[in-house]
């Protein structure tokens, strides 16, 4: 008998430990969170850091990333300006971005729009170089200083848009 109480015992903690370990249900709340590297920024001691993991390795076949041709990035920077502008006059000019785009920036726009009203005015955009086919640019407003992500498809429309704070330096 108490074998079998033992053995009821165990297999009753083998879920808990099994769940534990299994992803939770998808409520639309996140499985995991990362690191806010505007918090610890790289010269913050160790222990307030993030430990860092090794990038994935790049695949064989790939090869150096073709220079960005300037006619492409002023294209971009046309794009972004214009997009600012119209995001801090309240009035996203949706008809310029993909629908997928357009739906989620119509989604956030109460959001974000004061948050970019509250840059100040726009004082400059530095293109500071590309990841896979979107433009990296570093925005200096009066009251902030932003990374900009902008992506167009083949078509010209704006196919991504990100913006966060520069980490302080």
């Amino acid at each position: 008998m108490k074998t079998l109480a033992l053995a009821a015992a165990v297999f009753m903690l083998l879920p808990a430990s099994v769940l534990a370990q299994s992803a939770p249900p998808a409520t639309g709340g996140a499985a995991a969170t990362l690191p806010n590297t505007f918090d610890a920024p790289s010269g913050a001691p160790a222990a307030t850091r993030a430990p860092r993991t090794a990038a994935p390795a790049a695949p064989a076949v790939a090869g150096p990333a073709a220079p960005k041709d300037p006619a492409e990035i002023a294209l971009s920077e046309t794009a972004l300006r214009t997009t600012i502008a119209a995001l801090q006059n309240g009035a996203p000019n949706y008809a310029e971005m993909t629908p997928t785009v357009a739906t989620r920036l119509r989604g956030q726009a109460p959001t974000i729009t004061p948050v970019i009203v509250g840059f100040g005015a726009l004082k400059s955009i530095e293109y500071v170089g590309q990841e896979d086919d979107a433009e990296l640019f570093v925005v200096l407003f009066d009251k902030a200083a932003t990374q900009w992500i902008l992506g167009r498809n083949a078509d010209g429309k704006i196919a991504a848009l990100l913006f966060r704070p520069v980490a302080p330096t």
